[in-house]
């Protein structure tokens, strides 16, 4: 990447991320407004992704996100075959992961009366419904992951009957991406919830129509296509900045 070219692009992020904070924190009807445990929503994400990249990371590339696959495609870093499997996988993995929460956590579902709190465990919504800025948040959010993705990720690994090269994220790469996504939610979360990752958001929000529960919210499928839709533009939009500047 050209110096001149990255220092540019390193400002813009840090000026985004860093401003972002203050812009979350500091406004009126963002998500962190008033909410301490704002941080410690945006800390577990953070390392979850930490704990989820470093476990597998060295088996599948630890993608974890439609978004960071879509990317990793659409640079050239990872065949098209694996695309659609990978997908699933993702969608079906946090499919399962919500529903064993809601397993947990049953007998406080069931003590919950605000409907509105059990959908927001579940999937994301906006603090203020503006569709078109909440996609764009959504976008943006993405493409910093994204692009940070693309621009950490080194291993090349074999896999049975798979040529692949610079198949994804690696073990020694979790705690970058870890660190990323927490400064991600802190400073752009503020928003939508910030989703940044079509499974994470649509797998949970699948669970939350079909678990039987009398008053249920309505999933809001209105704005389900937001934290899908956004995240997949974001990436490939990381996907096309990171192939002009290399």
């Amino acid at each position: 990447m050209d110096p001149i070219v990255a220092e540019f692009l390193g400002t813009t992020i840090l000026l985004l991320l860093g401003q972002g904070v203050v812009a979350n924190v500091g406004l009126s009807k963002t998500t962190a407004a008033g909410e301490p445990k704002w941080m410690i929503i945006t800390t577990a994400w953070g390392l979850a992704v930490f704990v989820a990249v470093f476990m597998v990371g060295a088996h599948s590339g630890a993608h974890l996100n439609p978004a960071v696959t879509v990317g990793l495609y659409l640079a050239g870093k990872f065949q098209v075959g694996l695309v659609a499997p990978y997908i699933a996988a993702q969608l079906g993995g946090a499919m399962v992961g919500s529903l064993v929460v809601y397993v947990c956590y049953l007998d406080h579902y069931r003590a919950t009366t605000d409907e509105e709190a059990v959908r927001g465990t579940f999937c994301t919504s906006p603090a203020i419904r503006s569709l078109p800025r909440n996609l764009l948040t959504e976008a943006i959010g993405t493409f910093v992951l994204v692009l940070g993705v693309l621009l950490i990720a080194k291993p090349t690994l074999e896999l049975a009957g798979v040529v692949v090269t610079d198949y994804g994220l690696g073990a020694v790469d979790a705690l970058p991406v870890g660190l990323l996504v927490w400064v991600i939610g802190l400073a752009l979360g503020g928003p939508t919830g910030y989703a940044i990752n079509p499974a994470r958001d649509l797998g949970p929000r699948l669970v939350f129509a079909l678990v039987p529960r009398r008053g249920k919210a309505s999933p809001d499928w209105g704005y389900a296509w937001v934290p899908v839709v956004g995240p997949v533009l974001g990436g490939a939009l990381a996907a096309l900045v990171f192939g002009a500047v290399q």
